[in-house]
Parts: C-alpha cells; structure tokens; sequence
C-alpha cells in the first residue's frame, strides 16, 4: 500500500501536530521512501530559513528613505 502526503501534512508532522496515528505512518514510509524523506528534508531546509532572523537596514539607509519621501511628497503639494 502506497500513501500519499501533501506538504501540508508533512509540515504539519514537523511541527508536531499530526495524529499520533498518522505520525507512525509518516515516520513508516520514511523508512522505506527516499523521495519521501527527500521532501521532507527540503521543508526542514525551508523551516530553517525562515527561522533564521532578518537583518535590519542601517539607521542611515532608513533615514534617507524617510527624508526622500518627504522631499518628494513637499515636491508634489507645491507643484
């Protein structure tokens, strides 16, 4: 018997929020499937990623973009 999972039950078995029952599926055709352990190995990739935090622009690079739209919008009103 060959069963199928959607990415959206495999990231839920990642977070830990699938049934106990199908958990013991999942991690049985991990066992045996490599394209299955394959994609659940590039939604851990992804999960990583996104856990990682993002930068922060520099101070300077956020008030010349501040200080641009106020000269623009000054710009606009008075023409």
């Amino acid at each position: 018997m060959t069963l199928l999972f959607t990415p959206e039950e495999l990231i839920q078995y990642l977070y830990k929020e699938t049934s106990p029952a199908r958990t013991a599926q999942i991690e049985e055709m991990l066992q045996n499937d490599w394209s299955l352990r394959e994609k659940l190995e590039v939604l851990q990739n992804s999960m990583q990623i996104l856990d990682t935090p993002l930068e922060s622009p520099r101070t300077e690079a956020v008030i010349n973009v501040l200080n641009y739209a106020r000269e623009t919008v000054t710009e606009s009103v008075q023409h």
